[in-house]
């Protein structure tokens, strides 16, 4: 029984785990929407949402966080630049999860994550 579970280990070590997170976020940042399972989509919301939400102050000290969860600098640049002038009046919810059904070799449930206000359809 776990008690107090608050996030999902995905089934991978820490540092795996943070990697994996990390690279997700660069990945959205730059491509707006990627593919993915619906268990990583759920960690990576939970991960980038707050990193949006300080990417809104455009200080030295947010730039010097946020690059520390994300640990790429062209992420950092676009996050500041593009997304962060786009999402200012937003107050939050700023990634959508959209279910695509199940991936044929695993059967792992997939799902897109995207960035709400960079979807031209919706």
């Amino acid at each position: 029984m776990k008690h107090g579970k608050k996030f999902n280990h995905l089934g991978v070590k820490s540092s795996h785990r943070k990697s994996m997170l990390s690279n997700l976020a660069s990945s959205l940042i730059k491509k707006k929407r990627i593919m993915t399972t619906l268990a990583k989509a759920k960690a990576l919301k939970k991960y980038i949402e707050p990193l949006i939400t300080k990417s809104k102050k455009n200080t030295t000290h947010s730039r010097r966080i946020i690059f520390k969860y994300l640990k790429n600098k062209h992420s950092v640049k676009e996050l500041f630049e593009k997304i962060s002038l786009k999402i200012y009046n937003r107050p939050g919810g700023y990634t959508r999860i959209i279910k695509t059904g199940f991936r044929l070799g695993d059967s792992a449930e997939s799902s897109f994550i995207e960035l709400v206000d960079f979807n031209q359809n919706f």
